[in-house]
């Protein structure tokens, strides 16, 4: 679970790169969603959260907007917010979606890619690699999150960009929960690795195929995952 340590680690690295308030108050709540600091069901208080986060009111309210839209949380009138429970069933039919948004992402970022965003998909690929051979979920993480943030941004469409991010926030909080019983960490990371080295040689055709074999995957674990779960 996110510490007190990493919420202010959070903070500084937000603030260095210029992020206001409520897009802090966003990510910091998001990955207490996500990591079950605020597990599914529970009641967010916002006054806890401005006294533990040291955010005003309406930079939270912001953030809270965001995460409703995304569906990590519910606003109910009278009733406050509260942690949406993770809906299992519907996971394969986001995940119909995530593939071919995926798709587009890669494709384009491999197309549009220019030589700096190259060589810092080549070092992600690496890190992958690094992740995958030290079967280190932590530096899969945070390279994950980098990947995704420099692929959106060089595939340079908002449209994708808006529809990827509630589809993004609930796939990580069912990664989360589940990925490791269910799931394969070495292979899922060289799956990315091989999108990241795609789109490092501007090769659009290898990086959309890269990402539907990276999805084929997430649906075989997310079938094991419900079939385990009785939600199939």
């Amino acid at each position: 679970m996110i510490t007190e340590e990493q919420i202010q680690a959070l903070q500084s690295e937000m603030e260095a790169n210029g992020e206001n308030q409520a897009q802090m108050a966003y990510r910091i709540l998001e990955e207490m969603i996500v990591t079950l600091k605020l597990p599914p069901g529970s009641k967010i208080s916002e006054k806890a959260l401005n006294r533990s986060l040291g955010f005003g009111r309406t930079p939270l309210r912001e953030a809270l907007q965001r995460l409703a839209i995304e569906g990590s949380v519910k606003i109910l009138p009278r009733s406050g917010v509260i942690v949406s429970e993770i809906d299992l069933a519907d996971q394969l039919n986001m995940i119909e979606v995530r593939r071919e948004l995926e798709k587009i992402i890669a494709g384009r970022a491999a197309r549009l890619a220019m030589e700096d965003q190259r060589r810092v998909f080549s070092k992600l690929a690496e890190d992958f690699d690094r992740a995958a051979e030290e079967n280190d979920s932590t530096i899969f993480i945070e390279t994950d999150r980098e990947f995704n943030a420099l692929s959106i941004a060089t595939a340079q469409n908002k449209y994708v960009a808006y529809a990827i991010g509630p589809i993004e926030a609930q796939t990580r909080r069912f990664w989360y929960l589940h990925f490791k019983r269910f799931g394969d960490l070495s292979r899922v990371t060289k799956l990315h690795a091989h999108i990241a080295r795609a789109i490092a040689a501007n090769d659009e055709a290898a990086a959309r195929d890269a990402s539907d074999r990276l999805i084929d995957y997430v649906e075989e674990y997310t079938r094991k995952t419900l079939q385990f779960m009785g939600g199939m």
